[in-house]
């Protein structure tokens, strides 16, 4: 504005009426309200992390006792001047400055009594400890939860995926006034005049990260929201993300309808789909709306069905002649010869096997002796036409499947809707589908299966019978919004940030099946126990970070079980799960469960004299691991020379540099080479050998410097 002041002073001298003109008219568009949404960027979070030791320098609020409520207690925050040990245990001695100097308030506190706060412009440390695992898909990269505060999750995943993750699907809260989410540790209701701009800001600094972390050039942002914030979500997706196109589809979740007073009946909510660069919807001629029978004209994934019958009567003795070995060569994972089937009354070791094979049998997952779906005689004439196969690998249970062309896709393959295009070196036919899909979907879906009671509460209660989540996406719906983001990348990194139950993980599980994907999500949850749940705990004398409180939460009681339950189709209770899977062409039952892996982590906060003097390796090692694609081995303690797993390496000295380049150049499936070492040229050094598919990465020797997150940057 100084320089238009400058120009009009100029003009005045030449033309006074016009200078004025002009001045009125800059006055008038000084006072205009600047374009867009505008709205109260609100004093950064904060966040509680119970359960985290208590260390001087630590920002900290006291804890109600126990029995009692929050409101009770002082929540005014206090600093840790000092720690000591005293005959009632440890006590801190703490001091606020709200004031003059003269003025600090101070002020002294059991550590049990206190709880470690984190402001979001403070310097954080973060670590993974991994607290569970399921390994049912082989040789495949894992899926990823991590129980944390997403916006610290997110800042450390910019290390791991910063402008890697393919598409982001959240269902954030919905700001109803009900107690669905907290602004700095507090509940936000109907009554907060300030709700919306909490809300606002609360999404704007997570979105200002997850722009980060997607693929500028190619990739998806899928954000669902109701009535209530649905506009001002559009205008702040707009100014986030001005250069991307956004547009916004309805979706009909529930067709009798929720009845609001003196409203109309809410049938819809809405899914926004930011597309970044190149990205556009998948193309389809399913438009989810014209009908609920699924298009026939629908492009079709070639599915290859599992040799093994599923059904739980289909036992061995029911069909002996139905139960034979298949020889496999596991170093070329090819079917080299079928064997005879044996009698009901021959153990199956004392079946002779060819040097260099293994014999794959129909087990179930215990060991149970099942049977295979057709004859030897078949499935040698399967073998021979390039129409069987040897399946995935899992090492963890030294299983291998075995996977073939059933009746109908022969008969599709005979009308011409599936395309031969070739053959593997194992001979195997190579196919893909001969009906070209037509255009992206429709702006409004209107499908059964995306009603969020029959299959979202639905789902987990049959995966989970007698546990309950509040308004849980079907299953169906968030698979369909995925499948327009990742249809056409087999190997996408997909990414939710509000994962709740864990419905898109689930629902990428569903999408590699479709199709053989390899598709990994990563869902970040925290493990929050409901309102209702919180006051019973409180009577009983519990308080987060108690571990009868934790259990309770939404990730240990909810989104870890559903997933274990969704790729084992085993209850938490051990029962097979019952029901069956709906609505695509290859429907099978729950208790198939998926070949996927997973692994469940908490996010830790490290203390900065650990990290600053290199003892946090194993905190950092999950990180590493999951920058090098989640798969295989992780490297999980540090060593006095290097080490070499599954995709990526560590070189921890470096003295040991030519072996370290000796053995990444014998291994095929390393990408990554993390060099731990302050000095440039040495590092340059070590980067100009490294064979051509290995990306180099640095770690400075102090981790401080690699893996401080300041969250006051956005």
């Amino acid at each position: 504005m100084s320089a238009l002041s400058n120009l009009l002073k100029q003009i005045e001298q030449k033309d006074p009426q016009l200078a004025a003109d002009l001045a009125r008219e800059v006055k008038a568009l000084g006072e205009r309200r600047s374009f867009g949404l505008n709205f109260e960027r609100h004093t950064p979070e904060t966040v509680e992390l119970p359960g985290r030791p208590v260390r001087k320098g630590d920002k900290v609020r006291f804890v109600p006792e126990r029995g009692t409520s929050p409101g009770s207690v002082d929540r005014r925050l206090w600093r840790v001047a000092s720690i000591a040990r005293t005959p009632a245990g440890r006590v801190a001695t703490l001091i606020r400055k709200d004031g003059p100097e003269s003025e600090a308030e101070t002020t002294t506190r059991r550590l049990d009594e206190l709880v470690v706060v984190a402001e979001f412009r403070d310097p954080i440390y973060p670590g993974l400890k991994s607290t569970g695992k399921v390994e049912q898909g082989g040789d495949k990269p894992f899926h990823t939860v991590i129980n944390a505060e997403n916006f610290h999750a997110l800042q450390a995943l910019l290390y791991t995926h910063e402008g890697k993750v393919d598409a982001i699907y959240i269902d954030p809260p919905y700001n109803s006034g009900a107690r669905d989410w907290k602004y700095n540790n507090n509940y936000v209701d109907a009554e907060d005049a300030y709700r919306h701009s909490k809300w606002l800001a609360f999404m704007e600094r997570r979105l200002k990260l997850a722009k980060r972390l997607l693929n500028p050039a190619d990739s998806v942002l899928i954000v669902t929201i109701d009535e209530r914030e649905v506009h001002r979500l559009g205008l702040l997706l707009q100014q986030v993300f001005p250069e991307s196109r956004v547009q916004m589809v309805t979706i009909t979740i529930n067709h009798r309808g929720v009845a609001r007073n003196r409203e109309f009946t809410r049938v819809e909510e809405y899914a926004f789909f930011v597309f970044l660069g190149d990205a556009g919807p998948a193309l389809t001629t399913d438009d989810l709306l014209s009908s609920e029978q699924r298009d026939e004209s629908r492009p079709d994934p070639v599915r290859w069905e599992r040799l093994i019958k599923g059904s739980n009567n289909a036992r061995r003795q029911d069909r002996p002649k139905l139960f034979y070995p298949v020889f496999v060569d596991p170093k070329r994972r090819a079917i080299v010869s079928v064997g005879n089937a044996i009698p009901l009354e021959v153990d199956r070791s004392t079946v002779p096997v060819p040097k260099g094979l293994v014999a794959i049998w129909p087990l179930a997952r215990d060991g149970a002796e099942k049977r295979w779906q057709v004859s030897p005689e078949t499935l040698r004439t399967h073998v021979s036409k390039g129409t069987a196969k040897a399946g995935a690998y899992d090492a963890k249970n030294d299983r291998w499947s075995i996977l073939y062309l059933n009746r109908g896709q022969m008969e599709r393959i005979a009308r011409g809707e599936i395309r031969i295009i070739g053959r593997d070196s194992n001979n195997v036919l190579q196919l893909e589908t001969n009906r070209a899909p037509a255009r992206a979907g429709m702006t409004v879906w209107n499908r059964a299966s995306h009603n969020a009671g029959y299959y979202g509460s639905g789902v987990i209660s049959t995966l989970m019978p007698g546990r309950k989540f509040p308004f849980p996406k079907s299953l169906y719906a968030v698979e369909d919004a995925v499948r327009f983001a990742v249809l056409e990348k087999p190997d996408a990194v997909v990414l939710d940030f509000f994962s709740g139950s864990g419905t898109t993980a689930h629902a990428v599980m569903r999408l590699n099946h479709q199709d053989n994907g390899r598709r990994r999500s990563i869902s970040v949850t925290n493990n929050e126990v409901s309102v209702e749940e919180q006051a019973g705990l409180r009577q009983r004398g519990l308080r987060p970070g108690d571990p009868e409180w934790e259990a309770l939460g939404i990730c240990a009681s909810i989104t870890e079980p559903r997933l274990k339950a969704a790729i084992t189709g085993l209850t938490p209770e051990g029962a097979t799960v019952e029901g069956n899977y709906k609505f695509t062409d290859d429907e099978f039952p729950m208790s198939d469960g998926f070949e996927e892996n997973v692994e469940f982590f908490t996010m830790t906060y490290e203390a900065p004299r650990t990290v600053a003097h290199n003892r946090a390796f194993e905190a950092i090692a999950p990180l590493l691991w999951l920058k090098s694609g989640s798969q295989g081995r992780r490297i999980e303690k540090a060593t006095d020379d290097f080490d070499v797993a599954d995709t990526y390496g560590v070189l921890f000295d470096m003295d040991y540099s030519h072996d370290f380049l000796n053995a990444l150049e014998k291994s095929e499936d390393v990408r990554m080479a993390f060099i731990v070492t302050d000095d440039e040229r040495s590092y340059q050094m070590v980067c100009s050998e490294l064979p051509v598919h290995v990306k180099p990465v640095r770690l400075y020797e102090s981790y401080v410097t690699n893996f401080t997150i300041n969250t006051g940057r956005e």
